[in-house]
């Protein structure tokens, strides 16, 4: 009776993974109104029959159907089958795209099949290795009573695990009293490992299968997390300074030539050492160098006049700035280089005369606060020869004033000009969109850095094993980055480089 009570546990459970495609709502509805009144019959039945019929435990389900009625069953059961089957593959799907997200998971192909829901998505790799897994099984153990002794293992795993991370939930996140969280994990725990213990001696009939897939997995995202997270840390340690990139001057120590290298990185600050690298394996460098970082939020589509931001990296002699490029889930693309390039100029050009407009804002109420403190210095000059405040002129400066002595930030705006740019100002701006104009004309070259982690020579022979091979092959052989893969490759100038860690 335990494969069969942990079969009736697994069903609800795999209902509940499906909230990515239903509603809460629905899947309660569905639970309460039709899932468990079948599951009570369903079960009071088998349990009958075995009454009567004990050895009939290993067939019980078809054992206890009617004659008349085994093949609508059949098909209804291979059904009931294949729907419970797509709860779970959707719910791995949702596991391996949320370890990913993480750092946890190699990169793989993800595509989204709503532009509603965010949960609804397919992954072409997982989808394949699943049927694979799935015949090999089938095929290995070729009776249902070692793939029923895998499946409670992997259940009881599944609850054990469920339980803890609720209970660490209730302590850390929900800030529950410890004596409630103690009290849920005992409960719920100790029902748990009593399932536990009655499975555990089926570990060598089967029950392994679980264990050496878990293991397995275990390996591989314990590695890419780990050499992930070394690779990052040594692309943030060795980021060049801004104090070197001034003491190199504008011209990067090299000769700077028309056009605009769109270097892609994964840093949102600094200027990476790739850069470096750059300058010390070419001969010349472009005019405007744009640092594209790309980055997925969580809505399906990011509007085009919101797709990039920038930040300017250096003074405005260097002509480099940062871009972070915005994708939604949705958002597809496309190879049409032109209109990519495009947009970013023109969000470039919007970024620069936005910049320039509030640094000439900032300085025009600077300019105004340092009067208006002059302004009040010459009253109080006057109010002390005099001696009497009320005979003096009233100043042009007191019509602006409030009640309380201070003009309002709307006012002050209200009283700028309409253009607040000074002529020098207006010719700085004009100065930059011609140089980003004439290096756009001269055309793009796309920069991309193939970085790589090797660990050092007196690293430990373990950590040589994870790094220079184990990661090093999924690196090899898991999706390439976003820029690598919407490029073109006829303007593509790569560079290696190896981080030792």
């Amino acid at each position: 009776m335990l494969p069969t009570l942990l079969f009736v546990i697994a069903g609800a459970e795999a209902m509940f993974a499906d909230l990515g495609h239903f509603s809460v709502l629905s899947i309660q509805v569905a639970f309460t109104c039709v899932v468990f009144p079948c599951l009570l019959l369903g079960y009071m039945g088998q349990a009958a029959y075995l009454m009567k019929h004990p050895s009939s435990a290993e067939r019980i389900f078809y054992d206890s159907i009617p004659d008349g009625l085994f093949w609508p069953v059949f098909v209804i059961a291979t059904l009931a089958a294949m729907i419970a089957s797509q709860a779970m593959i959707s719910a791995t799907f949702s596991c391996i795209k949320q370890s990913m997200a993480l750092g946890c998971f190699p990169r793989l192909k993800v595509i989204h099949t709503s532009r509603k829901l965010m949960g609804q998505i397919y992954i072409p790799v997982i989808n394949w290795f699943l049927m694979i897994m799935c015949i090999v099984v089938v095929a290995s153990f070729r009776s249902t009573t070692g793939i029923a002794n895998a499946y409670g293992i992997a259940e009881v795993g599944v609850m054990m695990v469920s339980t803890t991370l609720v209970t660490l939930v209730m302590l850390l996140i929900w800030q529950t009293n410890l004596f409630v969280a103690l009290g849920f994990l005992m409960v719920f725990g100790t029902v748990e490992l009593i399932y536990l213990s009655a499975v555990l001696s089926k570990i060598l009939d089967g029950g392994w299968l679980p264990l050496a897939f878990a293991s397995c997995f275990l390996c591989v995202m314990y590695t890419w997390n780990y050499g992930s997270v070394l690779k990052y840390q040594s692309e943030v340690r060795e980021k060049i300074s801004m104090d070197f990139m001034i003491d190199l001057g504008s011209t990067l120590g090299t000769v700077r030539t028309p056009g605009i290298g769109l270097l892609y990185n994964e840093l949102v600050q600094g200027v990476p050492s790739i850069l470096g690298r750059f300058l010390l394996s070419l001969p010349a460098i472009h005019s405007t160098i744009v640092f594209v970082c790309i980055k997925y939020v969580p809505v399906p589509v990011v509007p085009q006049e919101e797709r990039f931001l920038f930040r300017r990296v250096c003074p405005k002699d260097y002509h480099m700035f940062r871009c972070i490029a915005r994708y939604g889930y949705k958002d597809v693309r496309k190879e049409d280089h032109h209109a990519f390039e495009q947009l970013l100029v023109e969000s470039l050009e919007k970024f620069l005369r936005r910049e320039a407009q509030d640094l000439a804002l900032e300085n025009n109420i600077a300019d105004m606060e340092l009067d208006d403190a002059a302004s009040m210095s010459l009253r109080e000059d006057e109010n002390t020869v005099s001696g009497v405040g009320d005979l003096q002129i009233p100043l042009m400066h007191d019509q602006r004033m409030g009640n309380g002595g201070t003009s309002t930030s709307s006012e002050v705006v209200s009283l700028l000009p309409s253009s607040v740019m000074s002529s020098d100002e207006d010719q700085s701006l004009e100065y930059e969109l011609s140089a980003i104009r004439e290096a756009m004309d001269s055309g793009f070259t796309y920069l991309l850095a193939h970085g790589d982690i090797r660990a050092r020579k007196e690293s430990w022979f373990l950590k040589k094993l994870v790094i220079n091979y184990f990661y090093a092959f999924l690196r090899r052989n898991c999706r390439g980055g976003a820029a690598n893969m919407k490029v073109p490759h006829m303007n593509i100038l790569q560079v290696g480089m190896t981080y030792m860690v």
